[in-house]
């Protein structure tokens, strides 16, 4: 990191994107401030300003230059700060990462939110497609200890966020992670023996709290 450096992020506790940000700069060994960001009381002007087209967290914050979407700032932060890299140095292998990261943004939130956002029929529905998109990671995991192989990488870090709700979407749909997809399972609980993964993730019965008290201000309970 070039001296005189300042890196901010623009955080909210719970959200799995914010999370993934945070890992990536801990892997890096990048030091930052978290400024968290009161999201249903009123968002900060810096927020706004930094990124009024979507107004949501993570905004990075580098030198004061904003750089939005949790996924372009990892890589932003591989680029930036370019040892211990996080995408492999292969362009297919770099593409098959891509195309990973890209399945997760698309189908992970929006497939559990569809679990704690719902009751009866429509929840049995949204918890058989969330199991359906944890097989298809587990066939992309295989056998290997991480999605890039020996080495924990940008796949892991813009997935491993997302577990910390899986408590929640497991109590509300009924069925547990690892009876369906034990290698993900598996994964999971090897992330956390990361220093970066563990010091960033919060805690998933608090994200549960978090859930079930949106679930009431929304009127599903």
């Amino acid at each position: 990191m070039s001296k005189g450096d300042t890196v901010k992020v623009l955080d909210f506790w719970a959200s799995p994107f914010c999370a993934r940000v945070k890992i990536a700069l801990e892997e890096k060994g990048v030091s930052h401030v978290d400024s968290e960001e009161d999201l249903f009381g009123g968002k900060s002007e810096l927020l706004l300003k930094s990124n009024p087209i979507h107004q949501r967290v993570p905004v990075l914050l580098h030198n004061h230059k904003p750089v939005a979407e949790s996924a372009i700032i990892v890589s932003y932060i591989d680029e930036v700060w370019p040892s211990n890299s996080l995408l492999p140095t292969c362009a297919y292998d770099r593409a098959q990462a891509r195309f990973w990261a890209d399945y997760i943004d698309k189908k992970v939130f929006d497939t559990g939110r569809n679990i704690w956002g719902s009751n009866g029929e429509e929840r049995e529905v949204a918890t058989r497609d969330f199991i359906e998109v944890l097989k298809h990671l587990e066939e992309a995991l295989g056998e290997k200890k991480y999605f890039g192989g020996d080495s924990f990488g940008y796949v892991d870090i813009i997935a491993i966020g997302h577990s910390a709700w899986f408590l929640a979407y497991e109590r509300l749909g009924g069925f547990k992670v690892e009876n369906h997809s034990p290698k993900i399972s598996a994964w999971i609980k090897r992330c956390l023996q990361r220093q970066s993964v563990a010091k960033v993730l919060p805690d998933p019965e608090k994200v549960y709290q978090f859930i079930l008290h949106f679930r009431k201000m929304e009127g599903l309970d």
